[in-house]
């Protein structure tokens, strides 16, 4: 074949892909509405339901009631993060040569959900070890769930939403979903936990979430219209994509974020453990987890609708960095509490934080790179995110149980810093270098 044959060929491949691109904007647009429509609601009612157990206030208190051990705290909170390291890379996997993503997002966020419901059931069927052994492995199997679920919504989220509208789309959703929320856990902690209604207050706080996020999840498989993928990569095994992963890494704004990504994962170990130690400040029971969490997503809620369009106007890597300085802040003033208002003003700041680097970070890996590498670089965001998330929690519940609270302030200080100055020297804003 001749050069004049071989450069035909690529024109006619470079055409097709063209073709297949603008089509694909055509039906985006066309159906944009009532995909808009469709996510947020499922997002509301999922994301009210799943904060009521992803909250650093109630999986905490629950294990403590059931352990008393800081040590049982930081493993629940590892098998959660464990189980999504493990799944990321196989969902990814199968989802990049898919034309279509729904059905496969569907099948994994249902079986998310009857995780919450084994827990509901378990905390009133089961007592005692078997209660405690059988809560353990509700976790592992909700964070593989969820780290799969993670994988499929983000890429199904961005086929169907144009990058001009992600940030408004998650600030909305997250503004909406974390303000019911928000009550939710209040009434959670002050009705549901207090006053132990159906004889145990946390597993009714786990089957109504099992409502909401159910709810929501019929919405988006009967609401969504889904386009075709206009590229796909070639289906090829496991293992040979998961050797392909240092071509991801060559992009160096990619890696240098992974780098970021990695230090703020650590600082968040943390998380599980600020309510106890508010605990310790003010006693630990329903009242103060309902106002703890109140404060703590009522915060979250109100700062999305500033981060989400922020970084629609100017790019998300000023909301990451906004919000790891609003987690210092609020570290910082923890540490200096010694009564209740500046507890809950540390826990106002922390809501900032959590919701701006969820926002930023899931947000900010759709844009390094090609359209058809979407998939792994999720994959491989989130299962790095999940390696260390895993194994920080049981680090930081041995150092508590072992020597305070201490050494894991200066642990959050020294991460939260390094991922500040390394996302501000080293990661350029992708959208601005796409631009170039």
């Amino acid at each position: 074949m001749g050069p004049d044959r071989d450069s035909e060929d690529d024109d006619a491949s470079a055409g097709a892909r063209e073709r297949a691109l603008a089509e694909h904007a055509r039906f985006v647009d066309a159906n944009l509405k009532r995909n808009f429509r469709a996510n947020f609601i499922h997002g509301v009612l999922g994301m009210t339901g799943f904060r009521l157990i992803y909250a650093p206030t109630i999986i905490p208190a629950y294990l403590m009631l059931l352990t008393g051990s800081a040590a049982a705290v930081g493993l629940g909170t590892a098998l959660l993060q464990l189980g999504a390291t493990i799944s990321p890379i196989a969902s990814g996997a199968r989802i990049e040569h898919r034309s279509h993503i729904l059905p496969y997002a569907i099948r994994v966020g249902s079986l998310m959900r009857l995780m919450i419901l084994a827990l509901a059931l378990a905390g009133w069927l089961l007592t005692g070890d078997v209660l405690l052994l059988v809560t353990f492995g509700c976790f592992l199997l909700l964070g593989f769930f969820s780290g799969a679920q993670r994988v499929a919504f983000q890429m199904l989220m961005s086929k169907l939403i144009p990058i001009r509208k992600r940030g408004r789309l998650q600030g909305y959703r997250n503004f909406a979903g974390g303000l019911i929320a928000a009550v939710l856990a209040w009434v959670a902690g002050n009705w549901f936990i207090a006053d132990e209604w159906l004889g145990n207050g946390y597993a009714t706080t786990f089957l109504f979430a099992f409502v909401l996020t159910s709810a929501g999840l019929v919405v988006l498989k009967t609401m969504i219209r889904e386009p075709a993928a206009p590229m796909a990569r070639p289906r090829m095994p496991i293992r040979d994509r998961i050797r392909e992963f240092p071509q991801l890494l060559a992009d160096r704004d990619f890696a240098n974020f992974l780098g970021v990504h990695s230090l703020a994962t650590m600082a968040r170990v943390g998380a599980p453990f600020w309510t106890v130690y508010a605990g310790t400040l003010l006693g630990l029971d329903g009242a103060l987890v309902g106002g703890l969490s109140f404060m703590f997503l009522g915060s979250d809620t109100v700062s999305n609708i500033v981060w989400g369009p922020m970084g629609d106007r100017f790019g998300f890597r000023i909301v990451y960095a906004l919000s790891l300085l609003c987690s210092i802040g609020g570290v910082a003033l923890l540490v200096a509490a010694e009564t209740a208002p500046p507890v809950y003003a540390a826990f106002m700041l922390l809501g900032f934080g959590g919701s701006g680097w969820m926002l930023a970070a899931s947000t900010m890996v759709l844009e390094f790179g090609s359209a058809e590498d979407i998939p792994m670089r999720l994959a491989f965001a989130t299962t790095v995110e999940g390696a260390i998330a895993a194994g920080g929690p049981i680090v930081a519940g041995l150092l508590v149980a072992t020597w305070g609270f201490a050494p894991l302030f200066v642990l959050v200080f020294a991460t939260l810093a390094a991922a500040l100055l390394v996302l501000m020297l080293r990661v350029r804003e992708p959208r601005n270098r796409a631009q170039g």
